[in-house]
């Protein structure tokens, strides 16, 4: 019991210094110096390159990199090592591989992989929302497991939505095409009606599509079919989030409802640290692993 308070008692993990973080997990370490080698060395490359676009990229993803530590340090809660190697590589692969390398062109399934894996870290983080919201000694909550999961689920769908929201902002205002488009060889639409009504107007086995300036110029897009402008992506992103919030959120249901056992759910789930290293142990309310 005395070396339980003991490891209570200690500072945080948001405390301590890289170095001893290193000893403590070289796993994690590792990755931390490897990743933030690559991005310098991809940053130097681009610069010579020209491309100052992407340099900006990769001063926005070593800023990324801290933002784990920041959360511990300002929320004062535990991120488990395995999640924030994840979310380390998540941004690696999104901002490095898949907008720098292009391999959100070069492989038709990054994007999507990469919004299901976000679908089930959010869901994951929205379980430790209770417990990082509830720190009033005077009022605690205890939740039962299927609320706990919905709440989760929730958070992450919104989280994705807002993502989405934020790619449409992009590319309607700055000309981008982060909701990247779609080639389909059909469409429906009632503004094809020929009376002008409600009829939906299908046009099928489009090969090809011309553009028409202002200026009377014909651009023949050359693609196979109809350029669509977004929205099939951001169905599919939407959906493979959900897919991604369904099945974290069923995993922590389980893991909630055997009272926190189970190594998986765990690597996966903030821990609330004490607010302060001195406060007593039962001070520490309404813990993940203590819910009903």
């Amino acid at each position: 019991m005395k070396k339980r308070e003991k490891k209570k008692a200690e500072p945080g993990k948001y405390h301590k210094t890289l170095k001893e973080q290193v000893h403590e997990n070289k796993a994690l370490a590792v990755v931390y110096v490897v990743l933030r080698v690559l991005v310098v060395l991809v940053m130097v490359a681009q610069f010579f390159n020209g491309n100052f676009e992407n340099v900006f990229l990769c001063v926005l993803t070593l800023m990324l990199f801290m933002i784990p530590s920041v959360i511990e340090r300002t929320i004062h809660i535990e991120v488990p090592d395995t999640l924030e190697i994840i979310i380390l590589l998540f941004i690696f692969a999104a901002e490095i591989l898949g907008e720098i390398q292009a391999y959100y062109v070069q492989f038709p399934y990054w994007d999507t992989m990469l919004h299901t894996l976000n679908g089930f870290l959010c869901a994951a983080i929205g379980f430790s929302l209770v417990d990082i919201l509830n720190r009033n000694d005077r009022f605690s909550v205890s939740l039962s497991p299927i609320y706990l999961a919905i709440v989760a689920f929730c958070f992450s769908m919104t989280v994705g939505v807002l993502w989405e929201f934020f790619e449409w902002a992009m590319d309607s205002f700055f000309l981008l095409d982060m909701q990247k488009d779609t080639v389909v060889h059909a469409v429906s639409s009632v503004m094809l009606d020929p009376a002008g009504g409600n009829v939906p107007t299908a046009i099928k086995d489009i090969t090809d599509v011309i553009v028409v300036t202002s200026d009377g110029a014909q651009h023949a897009l050359g693609l196979g079919g109809y350029l669509d402008i977004g929205i099939n992506d951001t169905m599919k992103d939407l959906f493979v989030n959900f897919v991604g919030a369904v099945v974290f959120s069923v995993i922590g249901f389980f893991y909630v409802k055997n009272r926190g056992k189970g190594r998986f759910a765990r690597r996966f789930i903030p821990q609330v640290l004490p607010v302060t290293p001195a406060e007593p142990v039962g001070a520490e309310k309404n813990d993940i692993d203590g819910a009903q």
